[in-house]
């Protein structure tokens, strides 16, 4: 009938949001990288939860002036391509977002489950 929807939840585009989702993730690896690092030396070495790198010994404003720049262009192009994506999608927001946060750290977390060394 018109006007009936045949699909729910947008059809097609919600499978084309997630796909769209790992791809950003791609190149996403590096800001996730570049917390982690940034994390991992300073805050997290300071309460004792990490041994930081041996060799960095230029202090964290430097990282800071690399990352917050990669960090802010990723976060604005992931914002800006998935707020156009969701109104498409038809699904509410405290559905969309996680489902897309989680779809990008995807790759990600495949690195670091691959990066796990076996123990046979």
């Amino acid at each position: 009938m018109a006007g009936e929807r045949t699909t729910r939840a947008g059809g097609w585009r919600w499978p084309a949001a997630v796909g769209v989702n790992l791809l950003l993730g791609v190149p996403g690896v590096v800001p996730a990288w570049l917390l982690w690092y940034f994390a991992a030396n300073w805050p997290l070495k300071d309460l004792g939860w990490t041994v930081g790198e041996p060799t960095e010994n230029d202090g964290a404003l430097p990282w800071v002036i690399v990352a917050a720049p990669v960090l802010a262009l990723f976060a604005l192009a992931w914002g800006l391509v998935n707020r156009s994506l969701r109104r498409g999608t038809g699904l509410p927001p405290g559905r969309y977002w996680p489902v897309c946060a989680v779809a990008t750290l995807t790759p990600t977390l495949a690195l670091v489950i691959a990066s796990i060394p076996s123990t046979h």
